[in-house]
């Protein structure tokens, strides 16, 4: 069972964000999360916005874009999680991506010119584009439901493009055609969510956990990833996710951005924790919560929270 924002922090969950407008995938993720089906839905223009939104306390948890299938990490969250005041992932949801070409009624495949969208969905549609409108236009919208909105016909010729790439629950919404259907480039495509909260309880371990952190190398020196990523391998943690981002500090300085399974309450990621705060310049914690697909962390040998236990139990008796 999920735990609410509310549950965690003790105090009223009643304000959801997500990358809006309505229709976006992240809604969709939203919808699929239990305890926000009850509770007011507010869209915002951006993921930095929703994220400073839930720092300012304008709402009370958000539903952000992290991670695809196809493109893999979702830069804009990265980033905004790795700055700032901190924020804890509570929960995610996993969305399956399928993409449509709407237009304005009456608009015909040699009208399009050019296709508004978001990145990653633009990303994830180049094939079907280059073969069936190799001369469009590409245009960068804040989302593919925005991208959606602009072509409504009641809001006016305001759209530079005349077909969009969304949802199909975004053309539905906003009046569109739907010219092709699932013009995505992989049928597999798969966008995770995750919920974003203020600082409070963690939910409690569940065997199938995930822990996000983002770690600071204290200098660029030979050895100094591999310093960092000894830390898992020797506790037997799988990493599930490794991606670098600049700080913005100076040319070639990275952070990284990591998933790893387990959860802060197992031995062997406690002891991943204080082995990196050691080798590290910074340790962000961003949250242990449950994994969307269920998946059971497996144990290796001589990692159990059992086998730690009996290790620190000897080493007591030696040092008496």
């Amino acid at each position: 069972m999920s735990l609410t924002p509310a549950q965690l922090s003790g105090t009223a969950t009643h304000r959801f964000g997500y990358l809006g407008p309505a229709g976006t995938f992240c809604q969709m993720a939203l919808d699929a999360w239990e305890p926000a089906q009850s509770a007011e839905q507010v869209p915002c223009d951006s993921v930095v916005a929703a994220l400073e939104s839930l720092r300012h306390g304008d709402i009370d948890a958000a539903m952000v874009p992290i991670e695809n299938s196809v493109e893999g990490g979702v830069s804009a969250t990265l980033d905004a999680l790795s700055v700032g005041s901190d924020l804890v992932i509570t929960g995610e949801v996993l969305v399956p991506v399928t993409f449509v070409l709407a237009v304005r009624p009456g608009t015909r495949l040699d009208d399009v010119r050019a296709v508004g969208t978001h990145p990653h969905g633009w990303a994830q549609v180049r094939t079907w584009m280059n073969t069936n409108l190799p001369s469009a236009a590409y245009l960068t919208t804040l989302s593919t439901a925005a991208a959606a909105a602009d072509l409504d016909p009641a809001a006016g010729d305001i759209a530079a493009y005349q077909a969009a790439v969304c949802a199909p629950v975004a053309a539905k919404i906003h009046s569109l055609d739907v010219l092709a259907e699932d013009i995505g480039d992989n049928g597999r495509a798969v966008t995770r969510f995750a919920l974003v909260a203020p600082p409070g309880r963690t939910p409690p371990p569940t065997g199938a956990d995930k822990t996000t952190l983002v770690l600071y190398q204290r200098d660029d020196h030979p050895g100094g990833l591999m310093e960092m990523l000894e830390q898992f391998a020797v506790r037997g943690v799988n990493m599930t996710r490794l991606e670098s981002r600049p700080t913005g500090a100076a040319m070639g300085s990275y952070c990284f951005s990591i998933d790893m399974e387990g959860h802060i309450a197992d031995a062997r990621v406690a002891e991943t924790l204080m082995g990196l705060k050691r080798v590290c310049a910074q340790v962000r914690y961003l949250g242990s919560y449950a994994r969307a697909d269920g998946r059971l962390t497996r144990t290796p040998v001589g990692t159990s929270d059992a086998e730690f236990d009996a290790a620190r139990r000897w080493l007591e008796e030696l040092r008496r």
